[in-house]
């Protein structure tokens, strides 16, 4: 593998009118062992309650907190990251959910782990209601393996030497999820971000990894480091999965490399 000191990373993290969820995730973005080189939230059209806490957020972080909003027309979330990540200043792109608490090592492990040429697709770890409830009131980030209400424990384990014994480079789509991925910011330009034709809930991420992986972007599944925990909340509506799940089927099919409505609408040259 590489070495790492070339990357900048930009952590981008996408909301929708959470500010309690989008607290204690920006408050474990900003405890990391190593920070990102900045923040941004990917804002989906919240309210102004948002805004304030990332003016909050800001004033005291000590990485640049970078707020991304967009008019809320439904649920854009490809929108959402594209603008963010047009803005983005590193050559390297964290994304995850601002329902995702972070482990302390999770910006430091992605970095570690990123190679050219690859995308890395991360693990998480479910908290239970009461464990996410009792955070609203403790403001706690940390999160141990002992605890209660970690519906799947053993991927709490942080275990890098591990890790690297069980990576491998693959182009499977099953169980990609944007709530803990990683990619080359230049890989995603190319690829034109992700497909804006994506409106409601689902299948964004799969179809984005899908002109990645047409391009020759390989993934790779990271366990045991990386790792992001889930806080619980309602599930999203799945209305918009059948004509989503369509989109995603025309990518493949056509082994599509680059989408029309991209993010290249918002890049500027720099």
């Amino acid at each position: 593998m590489k070495p790492t000191d070339h990357i900048a990373c930009s952590l981008v993290i996408t909301t929708y009118n959470s500010p309690d969820l989008l607290d204690l995730s920006i408050q474990s973005a900003l405890r990391q062992s190593e920070l990102p080189c900045e923040i941004i939230v990917a804002d989906d059209g919240s309210t102004s309650d948002t805004a304030m806490l990332v003016d909050a957020l800001r004033a005291s972080a000590h990485t640049p907190i970078v707020h991304a909003w967009q008019e809320d027309k439904g649920f854009r979330a490809a929108a959402a990251r594209n603008r963010a990540i047009a803005e983005a200043k590193g050559n390297y792109i964290v994304i995850v959910d601002g329902d995702m608490l972070l482990h302390p090592d999770f910006i430091k492990d992605h970095k570690a782990l990123a190679v050219e040429g690859t995308f890395i697709q991360g693990s998480r770890v479910w908290l239970s209601k009461a464990n996410t409830f009792r955070r609203f009131v403790s403001r706690e980030t940390a999160v141990s393996i002992f605890q209660h209400g970690l519906e799947n424990r053993k991927s709490a384990l942080h275990l890098p030497l591990l890790t690297r014994m069980l990576d491998f480079k693959g182009s499977s789509l099953v169980s990609i999820k944007s709530c803990n991925m990683s990619f080359f910011r230049n890989d995603c330009i190319q690829a034109n971000g992700f497909n804006e034709d994506f409106i409601g809930w689902g299948r964004e991420d799969s179809e984005f990894a899908v002109r990645l992986i047409n391009r020759g972007i390989l993934r790779r599944n990271i366990r045991y480091s990386a790792i992001a925990f889930h806080l619980w909340h309602p599930e999203n509506q799945r209305r918009s999965l059948p004509e989503n799940d369509r989109l995603l089927q025309q990518s493949i099919d056509g082994k599509l490399t680059t989408c029309h409505n991209g993010i290249d609408k918002y890049l500027v040259k720099r």
